[in-house]
Order: C-alpha cells, then sequence, then structure tokens
C-alpha cells in the first residue's frame, strides 16, 4: 500500500510551509513517528513525523514552497525492513577496486607540455619576484619576446593600488529561510505602515542589584533552580506602567483601536532559526516566580526548536534585551501589530549626580519606541517613566513593601 504524506496544517493563518530539512534520504526505510523533516511556516520550524513504517520516496526538495495538504512524499507500507548493511569484506573489496582504477587513471595520464614563458607568462626568477610583491602575472604586460615577463618587468612591477591582490575573496549565495524572510517583511512593514518614534531614558540599576543579591540564592533554593534575572523586574515594571498609561497596551485596526485590559507580554529571544518573540500571557496575574520560570520555558523551546505557533501568537507589547548581546543604545522596532517595544541595553557603571554629589552607579540605557499614531507623547514618556521609577525603587512599586512575600520565600 502507498501511502500519500500530506502537510498537515500548523495553524489557522497559514496557507504553505517551506521544506527546511529532509533528515532522511530517497529510499529510506522509516518507522512510524520517526522524524523526517523539518518544515518552516512564516511563525515557527516544526518537525514532519511519519505517519506509517516503510520504504520512503521523497516528492519534494529542501527549499521547496509546498501548500498545506500537498504530497511531500509516498511511503511503501509493504515494503519490508532492511535487514542491514552488506558484510565489511565486500565494502572493503569495493574500496580495493576503487582504488586500483584511480591507479589506472594516473597511468594513461597525459603527459605535461612544456613551460612556454611567451603570452605573459614570467620567468622562473621573475615568478619569484612576483610572489614576492604578491602581484598577479596578468596585471602586468611582459616587455620580452612574445610578451614575456622579464625579471626586469617584475622587479619594476607595483602593486596596482585598484586591484585586489592575495586573500580569500569568495562568496556564497543562501536563500533566507520562511521564518528569516516573514521576519523581514514584518519589520518593513513596522517601519513603513508605522509612524514609529523612539523615546529614552536611563534607569539606576543600584535597587534592583541590591535586591538580586541579598535574595537570589534563597530564591534559587527555594523555586528548584529558577534564577531571579533582570527581566522579571522588568516585566513587572512594564505591566505596571501599562495599566497606568493603556494607550500602549493597545493597537491599530483600520480606523478602530483596540485596547486590551491583559498584558501579554512578548520576550524576544534568540533561537537557531533567529529572532522569535514568545508570549507570557497575563503577565499582569504572574509572581516574580511565575514570569521566570514561563520565561524559561519559552527560552528553552526556542532554543531546542520546539517553540509553536500558539507560543508566538498574538501579544500586546514587547520587550527585547540588547544588552546580552553588548549593546548601550538602540531604536527597537515595533512588532506590529503591537504600538510599542521596550529595549533593554548593557548596563555600565558611570558617574551620575546624586542628591548633589557625583557617585558612580550601574546604569542601563532603555528605549521606547512606539506608534505615534495611537500613542501621544505624554502617554509614551509618561510609560517610560513609569517603567523607570518602578525600577528605581522595586521594593515599594514591585514588591508592595515585602520582598520576602513577592518572591515567595
Amino acid at each position: 500500500m502507498i501511502l500519500e504524506m500530506k502537510v498537515p496544517s500548523p495553524g489557522e493563518s497559514i496557507k504553505e510551509v517551506e521544506i527546511a530539512t529532509w533528515l532522511v534520504k530517497d529510499g529510506d526505510y522509516v518507522e512510524k513517528d520517526q522524524a523526517i523533516a523539518e518544515v518552516d511556516s512564516d511563525k515557527a520550524t516544526l518537525e514532519l513525523p511519519a505517519e506509517a513504517s516503510g520504504i520512503i520516496s521523497l516528492k519534494a526538495e529542501e527549499g521547496d514552497t509546498v501548500a498545506v495538504g500537498a504530497i511531500v512524499c509516498h511511503i511503501d507500507t509493504d515494503a519490508a525492513k532492511p535487514s542491514g548493511s552488506a558484510p565489511v569484506a565486500e565494502v572493503k573489496k569495493e574500496e580495493a577496486k576503487v582504488v586500483e582504477v584511480k591507479k589506472e587513471e594516473v597511468k594513461v595520464a597525459a603527459p605535461v607540455a612544456p613551460t612556454s614563458y611567451a603570452s605573459g607568462t614570467p620567468s622562473p626568477a621573475a615568478r619569484k619576484i612576483l610572489d614576492e610583491k604578491n602581484i598577479q602575472p596578468s596585471d602586468i604586460v611582459g616587455t620580452g619576446k612574445d610578451g614575456r615577463i622579464t625579471k626586469d618587468d617584475a622587479i619594476n612591477a607595483v602593486p596596482s593600488m585598484g586591484t585586489p591582490t592575495g586573500g580569500n575573496r569568495g562568496s556564497e549565495r543562501t536563500k533566507l529561510s520562511m521564518l528569516r524572510r516573514k521576519v523581514s517583511e514584518r519589520l518593513v512593514a513596522a517601519k513603513n505602515d508605522t509612524a514609529m518614534l523612539t523615546t529614552f531614558n536611563e534607569v539606576n540599576m543600584t535597587p534592583i542589584n541590591t535586591l538580586r543579591n541579598e535574595y537570589k540564592d534563597a530564591f534559587k533554593a527555594k523555586h528548584g533552580g529558577l534564577g531571579l534575572g533582570y527581566m522579571s523586574f522588568f516585566t513587572k515594571a512594564v505591566t505596571r506602567a501599562l495599566q497606568l498609561y493603556p494607550d500602549v497596551n493597545s493597537m491599530m485596526d483600520g480606523d478602530y483601536k483596540i485596547a486590551y485590559d491583559f498584558c501579554d507580554i512578548s520576550i524576544a529571544v534568540s533561537g537557531p532559526k533567529g529572532l522569535m518573540v514568545p508570549v507570557v500571557r497575563n503577565a499582569e496575574n504572574l509572581t516574580f516566580r511565575g514570569i521566570e520560570a514561563d520565561i524559561k520555558r519559552l527560552a528553552l523551546r526556542a532554543r531546542d526548536g520546539q517553540i509553536t505557533v500558539d507560543d508566538m501568537t498574538g501579544g500586546t507589547f514587547t520587550i527585547t534585551n540588547g544588552g546580552v548581546f553588548g549593546s548601550m543604545l538602540s531604536t527597537p522596532i515595533i512588532n506590529p501589530p503591537q504600538s510599542g517595544i521596550l529595549g533593554m541595553h548593557n548596563i555600565i557603571e558611570r558617574p551620575i549626580a546624586v542628591n548633589g554629589k557625583v557617585e558612580i552607579h550601574p546604569m542601563m540605557y532603555v528605549a521606547l519606541s512606539y506608534d505615534h499614531r495611537i500613542i501621544d507623547g505624554r502617554e509614551s514618556v509618561g510609560f517610560l517613566v513609569a517603567v523607570k521609577e518602578a525600577l528605581e525603587n522595586p521594593v515599594e512599586l514591585l514588591c508592595d513593601g515585602n520582598p520576602k512575600k513577592a518572591f515567595e520565600l
């Protein structure tokens, strides 16, 4: 019986996928539920499992874009499983034959033609000089008989400033994955279709560092190895600010504004297939432990290529942390159809004025990019100031005055 395997639907809005990698070869025997291919949609990379055991016949190439429901392979379910590979002795015998053929080929090779120094070919002495100067013979004109490059020609040759000499100059053309192409389209659309502006501020990270240093060990021991990272503080600060400035937690839909009474926070993470933005649902109701656990779960799924469309669907606001890569300052691009994105950056000790005195503190620049069609300057600046206030006073504004209770210790 020949089983026709079709592309399953990865999600309601996805109409086509791309064959990223075949994990088996044409004619291989596959077991039921064995992963036979990785397919890219515009939202995620998914594995395609075999629906039955048998000999597989591939009907699509790597890089092909195929519609959901299209046939990508046949599986002959009546085919018997191969007993095994050929004996080692036979393999070695075949290898020996190959070696013998190659030796025969060497014996009958055509004789090497005698060297000619005409038509721009350098003499041995000239060749040595040109090699030392890293000059190609084709870059100079010989003055000897029939265009021969003489020793004097080589001595007088000067490297051309406009002609690359030496070093690798290769290039490689590779097709972007469907996920990367979709990300590119969305980023360009965000620049072209929104009135995007960015406002900046800076945060003194001393209060958070003090709080983390005091409680991170107890937090880790209490919650099964979970770390008390910066992201949970920023997520709590963002959800608080979104509730104070709800326009930042809304989006455009034609001539209408959609406002949300919940905070689904998209967290930008770097995965093997590129940038992904899984969503922490109802982050406004989560504790520090809940946020850290959800972020860790989503980050591991992204790293292992197990992220799903549902994990990345939705989101009312995005946080991205370029600081982990060393970024000092940036203007993050809005993740459409959202209206705002907060960019975190690296923490650097800088001198600042505190109560009329110069002190050195760990400082971070933060940036809010927002859609000016729906968010005015007052809301955008007020939102970022509210984030700053919460981060610089985490005990009162993020922990309700009781860190032990907030960290569930």
